[in-house]
């Protein structure tokens, strides 16, 4: 059989997405400092295999010009950034991953009075201070304008998840299993928060906290964040921010799950030092997480007010979108939404082509799904017994 058709033989949801992007694209590690770079490198016993040997070289490189950089930004900003206030409580949006979060954090940062954490940001936390204003724009050629698992634009200076700049601040993070999948998950703990020690609760706010003021230094408006791994942490953000707000975005979880084991798979290929294994672990990864995301998100939501939570599901938000966020702005009390809904339309009007991947999705999958996410699909309205998922 040619490889053409053993590709077209597999069933639809078990195709494993080729690495799209060319061998000079920045991977994730390659932000981190030289000893953050090392030290996991230690912890996985050094187990880069022969065909990533050229990238981690090339991330070893790179990274002991970050660990100058960030000494540099340090001396020279480090007492001024030490001093800057939050004033405005920050918007956190939350989701599972793939239930269109992006979509959601594109629609909000439309807003003239909102900032937002940029991928170059997230990728050089320590030094870009320092160095966005002249080695972003020489870099940028570098970073594919198109996110190979959804065809959404990238770049430097598109949005990003936070949850980037704590991994490469040297927190530990369960996106850290892309760097060794065969090694399945890590850092579970991290999800939630709730089985931390109290020095790595306060490892883990410090380095948020000084994130977030590393932004408010360069950018005094109100930061609006999307990182899914959020949604399990409620109450460490209210301990925090006790002013923040909060958008929840919910989506079919047929639909969801496909697409997130979609995605892993996807990450793990790109962003991998060895090789990949079976990936059999990231089915029930995606499952468990879910779990332990939403155990945590519903026993927290009982601690914000009213005007603190606003909740939507993405079929809704695509129908009406314009409707929705004017909802939004009224339910959270964010302010005059005309000031954005001329942003809003024109972005509207670029994106309306857009069209999302489309996976069958065996039966037996769908009852596990059903049997291990019920809560979800009785809270947020879904039908249990679609035809397909189409992501």
């Amino acid at each position: 059989m040619s490889v053409i058709s053993e590709r077209l033989a597999k069933p639809r949801h078990e195709r494993v997405v080729k690495n799209p992007l060319p061998w000079y694209t920045p991977r994730f590690w390659h932000g981190m400092r030289l000893s953050t770079w090392l030290s996991t490198l230690a912890k996985n016993r050094f187990a880069v295999s022969f065909s990533r040997l050229h990238t981690a070289t090339s991330i070893t490189f790179f990274c002991a010009f970050n660990s100058l950089f960030a000494a540099a930004d340090r001396a020279i900003y480090g007492r001024r950034v030490a001093k800057v206030e939050i004033t405005q409580p920050p918007i956190f949006i939350l989701g599972h991953w793939r239930s269109g979060t992006t979509f959601l954090h594109e629609l909000m940062i439309r807003d003239p009075e909102h900032t937002y954490p940029t991928t170059y940001q997230c990728y050089v936390p320590h030094h870009f201070v320092l160095t966005e204003p002249w080695l972003a724009p020489l870099t940028e050629k570098l970073i594919p304008n198109r996110r190979p698992m959804d065809n959404m634009e990238a770049g430097w200076h598109r949005p990003q998840e936070d949850e980037f700049a704590l991994g490469n601040l040297g927190v530990p993070s369960p996106y850290l299993s892309m760097m060794f999948p065969s090694r399945g998950e890590v850092y579970p703990q991290y999800l939630d928060l709730r089985d931390l020690t109290e020095p790595e609760q306060q490892h883990w706010r410090e380095a948020l906290l000084n994130f977030f003021r590393r932004l408010t230094f360069r950018d005094q408006r109100r930061i609006v964040v999307k990182s899914p791994p959020h949604t399990a942490r409620l109450q460490t953000l209210l301990e925090m921010f006790p002013d923040a707000k909060f958008i929840h975005i919910v989506r079919d979880p047929y639909k969801l799950f496909m697409s997130t084991v979609n995605l892993w798979k996807s990450l793990n290929e790109v962003q991998r030092m060895q090789g990949l294994g079976d990936q059999q672990w990231v089915e029930e990864y995606v499952l468990s997480s879910f779990e332990r995301m939403y155990a945590a998100f519903d026993q927290d939501r009982e601690f914000l007010s009213d005007d603190q939570l606003f909740e939507l599901r993405y079929e809704d938000l695509v129908e009406d979108p314009l409707g929705k966020m004017r909802e939004l702005y009224s339910s959270l009390d964010l302010g005059d939404f005309s000031r954005v809904e001329t942003a809003l339309r024109e972005h509207l009007a670029d994106v309306k082509n857009y069209r999302s991947n489309r996976y069958d999705l065996p039966e037996e999958k769908r009852d596990t799904i059903r049997q291990r996410w019920n809560g979800y699909f009785k809270r947020y309205g879904y039908d249990v017994q679609p035809e397909i998922a189409e992501i």
